[in-house]
């Protein structure tokens, strides 16, 4: 196929290329600025709706905290116990609590189902005989519980327990910290082993009580473990967080995939025999699980620290793994803790902090999605209530959310604050794209703020008006917004894409940056501006705000600066610089008046140009007043454009030269004095310049009583006699600053 332009005429093709480079030039007064759903609209800021990282809006789940009794202090896991029954390991009091969730109204029950030595039950598994495994830390022990009473305890050579995984021929692994083990249990074995105090240091003592050892890393901890599709076990660790691979019997690991400063928070295996990993980078003064305050002891007790630690700084990850292919990242995010990864159809959900946000990821269209999060910090865990819903753990405050993909009655999001820039008219509010729903049917407000607190300050809500296309609502002005965007409960197949919020900025005026009045007698012969490329960049295309930027201003200026001048009697040239802080088209007046006179000449009249060249030989001598008028001009609305008059530096006019009032001549010390002393009416007096008539020429300009500050001064030349050697006269001028100047001739003796 042809390019458009190979059979163009060069002249038509020269005017395409001037008019597409004069088209790029305009800069409008209007800004914009993108609203990005994905990006701009906080978890906690939903409400049955979903964010997708290519900015568009979705249908979502509800996520609702739910009140009830406490479960602890820090909740560490949440395991299904049987229909809508669920076991939760807490600290710092090593309880195992029963929850049983009402569907009906959102609320629960609890019961203690266990309680352990130590202070944290980090890890549950409830059996199919009714019984559970705790396992704790800072001991790993291992208990083995049935209707509250604690049937077994085995304290194995390690710190944690951290994780359990049942095995089809009814054994269970565990994964321990410090060292990095995973132990196999045999349950019968185990059951008889009783109560046992204290803490084993050999793992050969165990081994008799049925549990084993399975594998070993050399990292710290192994944190979770998961069983694949073809009998092998993944095990994920920390600090390093390494994934491997152990066969079905055990022994020796394979590394899948090495990492340094992170933790595997979890595993998930697919049908197709690969696995999702959650990873997190940790730094090491960072912690994923915290309380909002510190506990410091105190002689009275424990007292409250109510300064919080700082947020999380680490970043989050999801990587794949097919079952025959390398590791695929899908989702990252920074300062984000990842804590679990579970199914839902074709996406992923991902629960998280530091802001209770809930994750997800489409994997048929492998976007992220923001879903509708908590008001507490952590999402620690999350199991299945079936029909859609969703049961989560909670920290900071720790409790118990629901989140339901059941079509909600209420769906509203609102956005993060947006910056203007500047303060500025809110425009019309317009999305690039509708799919599934009607621009009538949405309910689009706004409130607006000066000022940048969260809270303060804030109009109430408008109701934008659908108008050709686009929402709006008039007189709303400010530095920030927030966009509240409801969509009714009927419609259930939707996405919104991203939308643009028009503005018009503040109209800001102009200042004078610079005025010079030069000396008389100096004429300009500007230098010509540089001819604008006949081509245009891709950055002028992605960014119109910089096509008229600074980079053109500044090669106008230095061509301007590069004009000639000239000795040109009886003119006066006057310079200044203007900016105006929004890029508007600036004109000029320029006007004058005579000090004992009211009325004022307009010298320059709406002048673009940032100077002006006049004769003075028709004004009369004496002091002027001087002011230059700016206003703004088109494309800015007659009605918007702003205009100042700037009162400027006075003008003198003087054609009068100074008198000569003493000269004389003396020789001292083998050096020659010629003195000359004058006064001018008007103007300052600047030097004296010195022509013998043996071709000797200088020029003094510093008087002799040091300081060049009078109309009335006095300058000395000190010549070696030598250099005066053969002349008989000179020649002096006494000149003032308007360059009008004396001369008198002096006989040397």
């Amino acid at each position: 196929m042809t390019a458009p332009f190979n059979h163009m005429p060069s002249r038509l093709l020269f005017v395409c290329l001037v008019c597409f480079v004069v088209t790029l030039k305009a800069d409008p007064l209007t800004k914009q600025i993108e609203v990005d759903f994905g990006r701009d609209v906080a978890s906690r800021n939903l409400k049955g709706l979903a964010t997708r990282s290519d900015g568009r809006v979705l249908p979502g789940p509800v996520f609702t905290d739910l009140d009830g009794p406490k479960l602890g202090d820090i909740l560490w896991v949440l395991k299904p116990a049987g229909p809508e029954r669920f076991l939760v390991g807490t600290g710092p009091t090593g309880r195992v609590q029963e929850v049983t969730f009402n569907p009906k109204d959102n609320s629960y029950a609890v019961k203690e189902a266990a309680h352990v030595t130590e202070p944290q039950a980090i890890a549950v598994q409830p059996l199919a005989d009714g019984t559970m495994l705790v396992g704790t830390s800072p001991t790993a022990a291992i208990y083995l519980v049935k209707d509250g009473k604690n049937l077994t305890r085995l304290p194995l050579p390690a710190d944690s327990v951290f994780d359990f995984l049942p095995l089809p021929d009814g054994t269970v692994l565990a994964a321990t910290g410090n060292p990095g083990k995973i132990y196999r249990i045999d349950l019968k074995k185990f059951a008889r082993a009783g109560v046992i105090e204290g803490k084993i240091t050999d793992d050969k003592i165990i081994a008799d009580k049925g549990v084993t050892v399975f594998g070993e890393i050399r990292d710290r901890n192994v944190r979770k473990l998961a069983r694949l599709t073809d009998g092998r076990v993944i095990a994920g660790s920390s600090p390093k967080g390494n994934v491997y691979a152990f066969a079905a019997t055990g022994g020796a690991p394979v590394i899948l995939q090495e990492n340094r400063e992170s933790e595997v928070v979890d595993l998930l295996p697919t049908e197709d025999g690969g696995f999702y990993a959650g990873v997190v980078a940790t730094p090491s003064e960072a912690n994923r699980i915290s309380r909002l305050a510190e506990l410091k002891e105190t002689k009275e007790g424990k007292e409250e620290i109510k300064e919080p630690k700082p947020g999380f700084t680490g970043r989050s990850s999801v990587v794949r793994f097919p079952a025959d292919g390398y590791p695929e990242g899908v989702f990252a995010k920074t300062n984000i803790a990842l804590y679990r990864v579970i199914r839902h159809q074709d996406w992923l959900l991902l629960t998280a902090g530091e802001q209770g946000d809930a994750f997800g990821y489409d994997s048929v269209a492998r976007r992220t999605l923001t879903f509708a999060g908590s008001a507490s910090a952590q999402l620690n865990d999350i199991a299945p209530l079936g029909a859609d819903r969703y049961l989560l753990l909670r920290n900071n405050a720790p409790g118990l959310a629901v989140m339901s993909f059941v079509p909600a009655q209420t769906r509203e999001l609102e956005t993060k604050r947006l910056d203007l820039g500047q303060p500025a008219e809110l425009g019309g509010f317009r999305f690039s794209r509708l799919r599934g729903i009607d621009g009538a049917a949405l309910k689009v407000e706004v409130r607006t703020n000066f000022g940048s607190d969260e809270l303060e300050g804030w109009t109430p809500w408008t109701e934008l008006k659908l108008r050709d296309g686009a929402f709006y609502a008039e007189g709303l002005r400010g530095r920030y917004a927030r966009v509240r965007l409801q969509i009714p409960a009927t419609a259930t197949d939707f996405q919104l894409d991203r939308a643009t919020l028009y503005d018009l900025p503040q109209n800001r005026r102009p200042t004078l940056a610079d005025f010079r009045i030069f000396a008389p007698n100096l004429g300009l012969i500007p230098a010509s501006e540089p001819v604008p490329a006949a081509v245009a960049t891709l950055g002028q295309l992605l960014f119109p705000a910089l096509r008229e930027g600074k980079e053109d201003g500044e090669k106008r200026k230095g061509a301007f600066m590069n004009s000639q001048v000239v000795p040109q009697t009886g003119t006066q040239l006057v310079y200044w610089t203007v900016n105006d802080p929004d890029g508007d088209t600036l004109a000029y007046t320029f006007s004058i008046r005579s000090e004992n006179s009211d009325t004022w000449t307009d010298l320059a009249v709406n002048t673009t140009d940032n100077y002006v060249e006049f004769e003075t030989g028709s004004l009369p001598e004496g002091l002027y007043l001087t002011r230059l008028a700016v206003a703004e001009q088109a494309p800015r609305p007659a009605k918007q454009r702003l205009s100042y008059t700037f009162e400027t530096d006075n003008l003198l006019v003087d054609r009068t030269p100074p008198v000569i009032t003493a000269s004389s001549v003396q020789r001292n010390d083998g050096l020659l004095l010629i003195s000359v002393e004058g006064r001018d009416a008007l103007s300052l007096l600047e030097g004296a310049e010195y022509v013998l008539n043996n071709g000797v020429h200088e020029t003094v300009t510093h008087p002799a009583d040091g300081i060049l500050d009078s109309k009335q001064e006095r300058f000395v030349l000190e010549l070696p006699e030598a250099r005066a050697a053969g002349a008989t006269s000179v020649q002096v001028l006494l000149y003032d600053s308007a360059g009008n100047a004396s001369s008198t001739r002096l006989t040397l003796k």
